[in-house]
């Protein structure tokens, strides 16, 4: 049984970019083929949520390969933007650590609930449930059309 939504789509205006890919750059380290996130559409620190987005498109890097004559985008780039969108949220709560690299820790309690097909857009929320100075753990789930298409326990750590 999937988890409650993070996202209430009806009370959320997600067709907003509040930040773009530039903006994100300030937070993050990923670049090229491996930057997820097309944007944020939402955060508010005092919600504990932030949501980002990523257009999932047919000529995408990975899309000829996976798989040949019906593209579908990888769940682990899933969980890689899963965990880029955290590191976002993480380092922005943390602006006098702009210049840290945050690392993968681990990923618990996956589950993929439906198959993501270009094109399209998934909305990733994220709800960090314990932070702390070295370390985070966030409850992540991705949606498209407002189906829940996984959902994931994200950590990372400044490496």
């Amino acid at each position: 049984m999937p988890a409650a939504p993070l996202i209430d789509f009806d009370r959320l205006a997600l067709d907003d970019v509040v930040a773009n890919k530039d903006e994100i750059r300030d937070f993050i380290m990923q670049r090229g083929r491996f930057e997820m996130l097309d944007g944020i559409a939402y955060q508010n620190e005092e919600e504990n949520l932030v949501v980002a987005f990523t257009d999932v498109s047919a000529d995408a890097w990975w899309a000829p390969d996976h798989i040949p004559g019906r593209p579908l985008f990888p769940g682990a780039l899933m969980i890689e933007a899963a965990a880029q969108m955290c590191t976002y949220d993480f380092m922005r709560r943390r602006p006098h650590m702009i210049e840290t690299f945050v690392g993968f820790a681990g990923v618990d309690k996956v589950r993929f609930r439906a198959a993501v097909e270009p094109a399209c857009r998934l909305y990733l929320a994220g709800s960090p449930f314990r932070i702390r100075s070295q370390m985070f753990t966030y409850q992540t789930q991705g949606f498209v059309d407002r189906k829940m298409v996984f959902e994931a326990e994200v950590m990372g750590m400044v490496l």
